[in-house]
Order: structure tokens, then sequence, then C-alpha cells
């Protein structure tokens, strides 16, 4: 009778509705008692509306409180939004976690380097293998991504089998590892596929992705051309392009000098695995002044615009070892990731001011995205020919778009689901049957929380008022014991007619205590309470805005 109720069922926490963050359940068994697994753990990064935040991070606390049913985390690939939650989220949920050797690599990379990082139990398993985490029976399927060893989940439980794709594209000719298995995919099609949940990042663009191979054509035609030094900047996890890069130099006479910690991290698990054979060796920033300026290739991390990574150092002329001079080519093998467009724009525009050449994917063919375009997606139904569809890795308008596809491409049912949704995958039709907590929860230093906790909401308001503090002290008969103490920050310095605002506020804080009856002096907490009002109010009237106003009061 058990059997007979039991559900297959697909919740995701993050990654559906936006790009990033990706955190996906599925579970098997009766309403009362299922038996979960995680398929991947990601981050997405802040924008500057989160002042002073390191990390974004799913909040997880429906499966924390599922954790006994938990059976364990699978990760498709080293993508940080896909695996850079681990660390963090990992002591909450303690389970083990099944991945690719690359992945681990990076992994225990990345813990190396963060204090007191949690030493992870992990299982390794490589594409074409099975294995079995509590009711499911989960076989990796090669495909192929902008990383080494990305694999779709072939994820089988008594219900049927679901086929989580992860991040994929179909290349004909990648830069390292073997293409998409189109034979195993349409071995799991022929033997019945119930659902497919597809990455939805490119559902909108037409045809075909060019193929890695052709980009490192491209990349070498670049620099082929170029006179003086070439800087490339790319994702640091592009395994394939790194090495694209380094054979373009090679057969160009040139050397590659590495700039970035990521790159270097990624470049020393990637040679250990040995996806870097028969490469010259990547040399390290000291030895920049060694290589005549027409035979240097630089590859350098900051293909966003991140303000601290090597790009943005160089754009800024601080590095120590290491500068452009004009006439140099930067080349950004690199789509912008969107809310990052302001940040990169500003660092070509320093480029250029340097008399550098700056070249991107509409210049040349530079870069190719690592998620199927329309006919490639059309091409993975064909092969599997699921029962259902379930867009996932996209924003709204790529789910809505992915959808449509299916639809018109004959697939049966097709399942609209957002962060939160509990879709019932079988038996019967899909349907959204609950929805359960989500949201994000943020990293700030040593500290997660949510942005209360971490503060991060009173400091966004703090970036828009700034904040005065105000120290009133009365006297025994609660008249004011001298001036008011008052500290502004982040405050206008005059209005607009030229008075001071402390001066303004100062005026504004006497006022409010001399307007209170004295007997009713004695409530502090009132006395603060109108001194803060009044002080708002000033600077509102003087200045447009409302600072956030401290007042301390004491007798």
């Amino acid at each position: 009778m058990a059997s007979e109720k039991a559900e297959l069922v697909f919740c995701p926490l993050g990654g559906v509705g936006e790009i990033g963050m990706n955190f996906a359940l599925y579970g098997y068994g009766p309403r009362q008692k299922r038996t979960w697994i995680i398929v991947d753990c990601g981050v997405t990064f802040p924008g500057p509306d989160l002042p002073g935040v390191d990390l974004v991070l799913p909040d997880i606390r429906f499966i924390e409180g599922e954790v006994e049913n938990l059976a364990g985390i699978v990760i498709t690939h080293a993508h940080e939004d896909h695996y850079g939650a681990l660390l963090d989220l990992w002591p909450r949920l303690k389970v083990d976690v099944y991945m690719t050797p690359f992945t681990a690599g990076l992994l225990e990379a990345k813990r190396a380097g963060e204090q007191n990082a949690p030493d992870i139990p992990v299982t390794i398993f490589k594409a074409g293998e099975t294995f079995t985490v509590g009711p499911f029976s989960i076989e990796a399927v090669e495909v192929t991504h902008s990383i080494p060893e990305p694999v779709s989940l072939a994820i089988t439980s008594p219900a049927g089998t679901v086929i989580h794709t992860g991040d994929w594209k179909l290349d004909p000719a990648p830069a390292l590892g073997p293409k998409t298995d189109e034979a195993r995919f349409r071995a799991l099609g022929k033997a019945g596929v119930l659902a497919l949940i597809c990455d939805s990042t490119n559902a909108m663009r037409e045809g075909e992705s060019p193929s890695e191979e052709a980009v490192g054509e491209g990349i070498r035609e670049v620099i082929e051309k170029a006179s003086g030094r070439v800087a490339v900047t790319t994702f640091s996890s592009n395994v394939g392009r790194i090495r694209s890069v380094a054979e373009a130099a090679r057969d160009t006479g040139r050397q590659v000098l590495v700039l970035g910690r990521s790159l270097q991290r990624v470049i020393e698990v990637a040679d250990e695995l040995g996806y870097l054979e028969g490469l010259p060796p990547f040399l390290p920033e000291e030895d920049f002044g060694y290589i005549p300026r027409e035979n240097a290739v630089i590859l350098c991390t900051g293909s966003q615009g991140e303000p601290r990574a090597a790009l943005a150092k160089l754009a800024r002329d601080e590095m120590r070892n290491v500068a452009l001079s004009p006439g140099d080519t930067v080349v950004f093998s690199s789509r912008t990731i969107p809310g990052n467009e302001k940040a990169i724009l500003a660092i070509k525009n320093q480029l250029i001011e340097q008399g550098v050449k700056v070249i991107e994917d509409k210049d040349a063919l530079v870069h190719v995205s690592g998620h199927p375009r329309r006919s490639e997606l059309k091409q993975m139904y064909d092969w599997v020919k699921p029962r259902i569809l379930v867009p996932v890795h996209g924003e709204a308008a790529h789910l809505v778009a992915h959808g449509a596809l299916g639809a018109m491409s004959g697939i049966p049912e097709v399942a609209q689901v957002r962060n939160g949704d509990m879709l019932r995958l079988a038996p019967g039709a899909a349907e959204i049957i609950d929805q359960v907590p989500f949201g994000r929860i943020f990293k700030e230093g040593k500290i997660i929380g949510t942005d209360e906790e971490v503060g991060v909401r009173e400091r966004r308001k703090l970036s828009f008022a700034g904040h005065v503090a105000v120290n009133v002290v009365l006297d025994d008969r609660y008249d004011l014991a001298g001036d008011p103490d008052l500290v502004a920050l982040g405050v206008a310095e005059v209005d607009a007619r030229g008075e001071p605002l402390e001066e303004i506020m100062l005026e504004a804080t006497v006022g409010a205590v001399s307007s209170i009856p004295r007997q009713r002096r004695k409530d502090l907490d009132l006395v603060a309470e109108s001194v803060r009002r009044a002080v708002r109010a000033a600077a509102n009237d003087a200045w447009g805005k409302k600072p956030i106003v401290t007042v301390f009061v004491t007798q």
C-alpha cells in the first residue's frame, strides 16, 4: 500500500526564475515521509543593492527541516552557481556529496584557501557510471559545457526516470573532453523518460551555438594580428578556453603569463588531471619583465568587471609587476552576466584611455556560450522524448520561451515552476501540489544570515541618506546640560542656501527638547524619540532626505 501512495516530486529552491544559485530537490515516497536528494548547491553574486555582502546563498530551511530524510547531494559540475555554496551550507546538512574528480579537486583547493572550512565527505563518480543515493539510481551522462566533466543526471526511481540536464550544449568540436553522449540519451529515451528538467539559458536564441574549436581559431587570429601584448580575460573555470588560449599563444610563438588566484587554482587542478598536457608551462607574474612585448599573452581574471581582479588592476595601472602599453590588445573571451554591465564598461573605457585595443565577441569569434540554443534543445527533445518538460535555469522570459518551444515540439506536458514550487511528477499528470519556504540568505565575512541578521537592510538605508548620531545630556532639573553633540556621516554639508546642515539639525535637537514639558522629560525614551523625529524632519526640510538618526539621552 505504501508504494501506491509514493510520489516523485521536484522542488527548486534556487535557479528557477533567475540565473544562478541553482539548488534542486527530488523527493520520493509518501507525503509524510519522502526521501530527498539535492542536485547542485550554488551561489549567486551580490549587486550594488547589497553593500558589504560577499555571497548570496539559497535559503534552505525547508530541507534543513527534512534533514533526517536527506540521502545526499549530487553536483553536476564545478561552476560557482552550481557548487559554490557547498562549503557554507554543508555544515547545516552533513550528508555525503557526490561529484566528478575535477569538481572534487576544485572544492579541495577552495577548502584549503578558507579558514575553518568543513571537511566534506566526497564520493567521486565519472561520466558513464551509475550509483545509488537513497531510493534513486543515478547515472551520470557525458555532456559538453564550458568546464571539464559536466554531466547530466538520469535519476531513476520506482516512479520512472527523470533527466536533470544541468548545464549543457551540443558542441561538434569541444576544446577538451568528449562530445555530449547522443547514444546514451537516445537509449534513455527509448527506455522511457518521465521528465526532462532542462537548461533554459539560451531558449530565446535561434540556431546552434558555435563550437569551442571555432572560438580557439578566432582567438588565434586575434593574437596573430596583434603587434603588442595580448591580454585575454575569461571565466576562470573554462579550462577548454584556457587551453585554446595557450595553444594559440604556442602556435604564434608567444608565452602565457597567468594573473589571478582563481585562474592559478583552476590551472593547478586541471594540470593534475591531465587537461593541460602538451602545453608549454604557464608563467608567473614575476616573469613579465623577461618576456618581449610581442611575445606576451596575459591570461587574467576579471571578465565581469570585478574591482579587485587582475584586469581591473591592469586597467587602473595598479599592478606591481605587470602593465599594458598603448597598442596592446585586451580580449574579453566571455559573456556579460546581467548586472555587471556598468563595471565592465568602466574597465573597457579605462583600457581605451590607455590606448589599448579592446576586442569582444561582437568584433570577433572570441567567445561562445556553454548553453543550448533552440535547435539544440529540439535535438535533446528528439533524443529523450520526455512525457513532461520542466524548464529551469533561467529568468521568466527564458522559462516561458523554453516551455513554448517544448509544447510546439510535441512534448505532451510542460510544467512551469518557480523557486519554492513543489511539482509532483508522478503518479498522474504533473501538478504543483505545495509551496515551501525559499529565498536568499547572505554571507558577509564569517557570518551567514538573512538581510536583517547580517545588517544589510539598514546598511542599504545608510547608503541612501547617511547616519546622524546625537548625544543629549540633561541636568538634574531635566534641562539641557550644555549643547548637544552631533556627528553626521554621509550627510550633505550645507543646504541649498549654504547653511551648515549640522547646525540646522542641532537647532532642531534643542527645539525638540525645549518643547517637551519639564516633567515629561523624565521619560528619557520620549526625549530620544522626539529628538530623532525632529532631526529627521529638519534634514528632510533642508536637504530633501531623511537620514537614519540615533539619539542617546543621559541625565
